[in-house]
């Protein structure tokens, strides 16, 4: 089998944060407006390369105050900083089902190398409508102020009010036309 280009697949595609709040438990969020590429081989699986986009005016944590502060100039500055984008830069396969990702994540303007631990299925299954797919999850973690998201405050108990630490989880699904 050659590379073949598939499309994200929104969806069925979900892109997942989460970070200590209060220093007691965590907030969880998503972003919906997903987009990105594919290039896939599964018969050398290393030569893989993706690129996504997300909308981050799509920003949700079931919280309408929150969600309206995460788009401000505190946070991610939607009107300035609009999308944030992964580029890969390289793959390493770990396993038949196991892989790392590294690629160039950019956030509010501020770009920097992450790597990503996927997992999931590098075999395409056919959908009820001839439709080819492929899906994975995909797991990191970096800091917010790499990427320039310093808003904080501190607790009157010690600690600050939102942690640095942020834990992205990816579910994807891209699809590309059978045959």
């Amino acid at each position: 089998m050659s590379t073949q280009t598939y499309q994200l697949d929104a969806t069925h595609s979900a892109a997942r944060f989460s970070v200590r709040h209060m220093m007691i438990s965590r907030v969880h969020g998503e972003f919906t407006g997903l987009s990105g590429t594919l290039e896939f081989d599964p018969t050398s699986p290393e030569t893989a390369k993706t690129s996504v986009e997300i909308d981050v005016s799509t920003v949700s944590t079931h919280q309408a105050d929150r969600d309206a502060h995460l788009k401000s100039a505190d946070f991610f500055d939607v009107a300035q900083y609009p999308k944030l984008t992964f580029v890969s830069t390289s793959v390493s396969k770990l396993g038949d089902e196991e892989a790392t990702i590294t690629g160039d994540l950019t956030i509010h303007g501020v770009t920097k190398s992450v790597t990503l631990q996927v997992e999931g299925a590098s075999v395409e299954v056919k959908d009820p409508w001839g439709n080819l797919r492929l899906g994975f999850t995909a797991k990191t973690k970096i800091k917010r102020s790499d990427y320039g998201l310093t808003y904080n405050a501190a607790l009157e108990t010690g600690g600050v009010l939102i942690g640095d630490d942020i834990e992205i989880t990816l579910d994807v699904q891209f699809v590309r036309p059978g045959a």
